[in-house]
């Protein structure tokens, strides 16, 4: 219906451009919302109200000349302007019921669209460094990214999902060397484990895999591992230097092949249980891309040459530096080392500007909230390589906190301290565990209730959701043990029977269902959706209570159960979406 309503008023704005009241060559955007007072109508426009100033008239005059050249419909049964000028609108009842016809016919289908028209969409979410296993702090970034690549793809959007595997650097190198001294363990060698090193569970699992299928091909003598090494800070020492030489010894040691041998041994081997986390958090994507892809190829090499040409590179200290305060950042940034070394933000540069040539009319970052101060330096490097930083849009994600009682879990991958991904599904299951993530705006705190997650109560809100698609299901197989039958032909005639307030609130709500869904893709917002599905669920458990379904009359009886049935196909699409199980019996 609000689509419907949109045309008219675009109609009317014609017809008055046409007159010359209007004067503007693009109109604006229509806006129109639901309003909260019946007494005010269905929906509401504050059109005339933004077309004011341009046609100069007075707001409550231009909203009368619209109402005037409105085309008639036969769902709009009286067009009033209220306030300052705003433009209410009232929909026939009996129109309204046809919601529950269009879902049933529609199904699964009913609130997808073609918004997007194939807009080719990158979504990029999670790519966290695979230097452990992801824990509960990624999966909210993890949820949240694939919902919003689920809603755009829901409304019409080409979407792409990537994760960029940071599998460069230093910490990488690390996480090699922290594998190799475990890897040295288990040959026997008698290693101090440096502070400085990854000292999760995972590493040992790795290199007793490697250790399975090498046996002593990597192995070297501790004393010769460890000589000459500087002090660790448990020692009097300093730990950076430690870990620092540990590696250059690594790689002297072993050489290239090998420690490149090792080096991608670690990294496949927790690789592949980041994979496996996701897939069983019902999250895929289409591309994995290699940051070392990026040094391999000369893409870094390439973007720096891009921001050469264009005048924006400069050299002080021996290093050199992107002028990115020219473009909005708050200072300029080193892309290249003293020692020649790029840095990561020049990869970051260089993945930027391969997204862009990979074709994408839009490109969306999911990042964790203590990135917000690195945004304005992306923008400013696909300014200087002449793109339109517009196209890049950064959606901001705070990592979701986890408690035990009063207590925080700490979560630092490098002690190995942390709750996994994997943990809290096996506590709370992926249902509950996405419904969490996603009730709430990705930029807001969130504290995560394990103990609310697992309860089965109508306090748990994932547990009221669900349990409102289930009790439909329970009336269906009610109606089958009591020998009855459904003639959903006659409860279509009949929706006009269905005049209680209970019955009334819920075809409303249906009826917004595909607005809900499009203002949630576009507006990044996901917990929109939530917020509609536990409405829906909470108008549900409300009219179960207070009317009977299957009543002796068959005509009032099939209304009611083609309006229950359209409420259980709008639960199941919308949990379906967000990824969340739709049960049958609870």
């Amino acid at each position: 219906m609000k689509q419907k309503l949109e045309i008219l008023i675009y109609q009317s704005l014609e017809i008055l451009k046409g007159n010359h009241i209007i004067h503007c060559d693009t109109l604006p955007k229509i806006t129109l919302d639901r309003t909260k007072d019946p007494a005010h109508g269905d929906f509401a426009s504050n059109i005339a109200l933004i077309l004011a100033k341009s046609a100069q008239l007075n707001p409550r005059i231009l909203a009368q000349h619209i109402i005037d050249a409105l085309p008639p419909h036969p769902a709009v049964t009286k067009v009033e302007m209220a306030g300052a000028g705003f433009i209410n609108f009232f929909v026939d009842t009996t129109a309204q019921l046809q919601i529950v016809a269009h879902i049933h016919q529609a199904g699964s289908q009913w609130g997808l669209s073609k918004k997007g028209a194939g807009k080719k969409v990158q979504v990029e979410f999670v790519s966290a460094n695979p230097t452990g296993p992801l824990h509960v702090g990624h999966g909210r970034g993890a949820v949240y990214g694939s919902a919003v690549a689920d809603l755009l793809t829901a409304i019409g959007f080409n979407v792409q999902r990537e994760y960029y595997v940071n599998d460069a650097g230093r910490q990488m190198d690390i996480l090699a060397t922290s594998v190799w001294l475990r890897y040295l363990e288990e040959c026997g060698e008698l290693i101090v484990f440096p502070s400085n090193g990854y000292r999760g569970d995972y590493v040992r699992e790795v290199a007793q895999q490697i250790h399975a299928q090498a046996q002593n091909e990597y192995r070297r003598p501790a004393e010769l591992v460890l000589e000459a090494i500087p002090l660790d800070e448990p020692f009097g020492g300093d730990k950076e230097k430690h870990i620092d030489a540990l590696i250059e010894r690594a790689k002297t040691l072993l050489g290239t092949a090998q420690y490149r041998d090792l080096f991608q041994s670690g990294l496949n081997g927790i690789l592949a249980d980041i994979k496996a986390d996701l897939e069983e958090f019902g999250i895929s994507y289409q591309q994995w891309f290699s940051e070392r892809k990026l040094m391999e190829e000369g893409l870094v090499e390439k973007a720096l040459q891009r921001l050469q040409q264009s005048g924006y590179l400069y050299q002080k200290e021996g290093a050199t530096w992107f002028a990115s305060s020219r473009l909005g950042d708050e200072k300029d940034r080193v892309v290249v080392r003293d020692n020649g070394q790029s840095t990561y933000f020049a990869s970051d540069i260089a993945y930027h500007l391969n997204k862009l040539e990979r074709g994408f009319e839009q490109i969306i970052n999911v990042w964790g909230a203590d990135h917000h101060g690195y945004i304005p330096r992306v923008k400013a490097a696909m300014q200087a390589l002449g793109a339109d930083d517009s196209k890049l849009t950064v959606l901001l994600v705070q990592f979701a906190v986890l408690y035990r009682g009063d207590e925080q879990v700490q979560m630092s991958t490098r002690s190995g301290e942390f709750v996994t991904l994997r943990q809290l599904r096996g506590e709370v299951g992926k249902d509950a565990a996405r419904f969490f993530y996603l009730m709430r705006k990705s930029e807001q705190h969130m504290d995560f209730d394990l103990k609310l997650a697992t309860s089965k109560t109508n306090e748990n809100p994932v547990f009221y959701v669900q349990y409102a698609h289930a009790r439909v299901c329970s009336v269906l197989r009610q109606l089958d043990e009591k020998g009855l039958q459904r003639d959903i032909l006659l409860g279509m005639d009949n929706l006009a029977l269905l005049t209680q307030d209970h019955e009334t609130a819920l075809f409303t709500t249906l009826s917004r269902y595909a607005e809900v869904l499009e203002k949630a893709a576009l507006q990044y917002e996901p917990h929109l959706l939530i917020h509609y599905l536990r409405q829906l669920a909470q108008e549900f458990h409300t009219y179960y209570n207070a009317h009977q379904f299957l009543v002796a009359e068959a005509a009032l009886r099939d209304a009611r159960l083609n309006l229950i049935c359209a409420v259980k196909q709008i639960l199941g699409n919308g949990l379906g979406l967000l990824g969340i199980h739709a049960p049958e019996a609870m």
